[in-house]
């Protein structure tokens, strides 16, 4: 026990010498510009407001006692919402991942993926002991130099808008090469829901290539302010996830008032799309202030933003600074981005105001 202590005790300190160690913190009441939040609708009572339930737990897995007519009744919804044949609901984002890659392909087969996909794709795939390989970012050279030096059946991973830097993989250009190639994409959209498309369907939708795409992963704990995920496909991809992802089948299933406020946050989106617009003018509004201001930053038309102050060191003091000034804005260390990238990762909002955005960017630019 002594030796398994050390090693833990050594690992931590070893963090700590790097100035990555991560500690959890209470929200703080300062002006958002760090949660996934991007409408607002975590704190919109229309979403979640209580419903009478005679049953509040779920009870079991869903192949035993924890599936219910509300939930395949979402599926079909969400099937139809994004123009997809079906949708299977996992528990949360990473869980879908962790399900999906985890089974799709065999040891024969090969997974290709951006150097840049989130860490539960990669840990998906780990599991599923195919054949593996990262291409460099959004090239796609690169990835046609990988899809020739692959076995078996070929997947493709990219995510529509990248989670730490914002901007978009050229969707219609890897799907053009996939086909060419025999390939399989699966696009991971957490960061594109509810923010693109005419109605937050996402950037597979908003290019009309839902019929060229194999799965998509659509998560509900960021613009939606709830909780959960999906896997959209054809049915016979949503029976196979039942019958081999373990990570559906050996988990307790969401509980009814999870499923019933992922339906409601999208029926309210569907009625109130101004949403979206004041996101997009804010967006807007954002890129073009930060031009006055003489800052290393990543180009994205979403609503990530980042500036670039490398170390990890110098982004956490700036981070504190800007902190003590009201403003809700997270340092990104390395490991999580790779090191002399790290970052402050803003997160615009529908409800930020102009006012809101012009004093961030004045304290931001004051201290760089």
């Amino acid at each position: 026990m002594t030796t398994h202590l050390a090693h833990i005790r050594q690992k931590l300190e070893k963090r700590k010498a790097q100035n990555a160690f991560r500690e959890l913190k209470i929200n703080n009441g300062l002006i958002d510009f760090c949660s996934n939040d991007y409408l607002g609708f975590a704190t919109e009572k229309e979403i979640h407001r209580s419903t009478d339930l005679s049953q509040f737990g779920s009870t079991g897995s869903r192949l035993i006692s924890g599936n219910h007519a509300i939930t395949e009744e979402l599926e079909n919804y969400l099937a139809h919402y994004y123009r997809a044949q079906s949708a299977l609901i996992f528990n949360s984002g990473y869980n879908a991942n962790l399900g999906l890659f985890s089974c799709i392909a065999q040891r024969t087969d090969t997974i290709i993926y951006d150097e840049l996909v989130h860490a539960s794709i990669r840990d998906g795939i780990s599991l599923s002991h195919a054949h593996s390989f990262s291409f460099k970012h959004n090239d796609l050279i690169s990835l046609k130099d990988k899809i020739s030096q692959s076995k078996g059946n070929i997947f493709v991973v990219v995510e529509s808008v990248y989670s730490m830097d914002g901007d978009e993989a050229p969707l219609e250009e890897i799907v053009k090469l996939c086909k060419e190639n025999g390939a399989a994409l699966i696009v991971d959209e957490a960061h594109a829901v509810g923010v693109y498309g005419h109605k937050g369907e996402g950037l597979v939708a908003k290019y009309g290539l839902e019929n060229e795409v194999f799965a998509r992963i659509i998560t509900f704990g960021k613009a939606y302010g709830c909780h959960g995920a999906a896997v959209l496909g054809i049915k016979d991809l949503r029976d196979y996830l039942i019958n081999f992802s373990r990570a559906f089948i050996y988990t307790t299933a969401l509980p009814l008032s999870s499923i019933i406020t992922i339906g409601k946050a999208h029926q309210f989106l569907n009625d109130n799309n101004e949403r979206m617009d004041q996101l997009n003018d804010n967006i807007a509004y954002f890129k073009a202030a930060i031009a006055n201001y003489q800052l290393s930053i990543i180009n994205s038309d979403s609503a990530i933003q980042c500036i670039i102050i490398s170390g990890n060191d110098q982004v956490k003091i700036i981070a504190e600074k800007i902190s003590d000034q009201g403003f809700d804005v997270r340092p990104i260390l390395s490991p999580t981005v790779p090191k002399g990238q790290e970052r402050l990762r803003i997160c615009l909002h529908s409800f930020n105001t102009r006012e809101q955005i012009d004093d961030l960017l004045k304290v931001a630019g004051g201290q760089l």
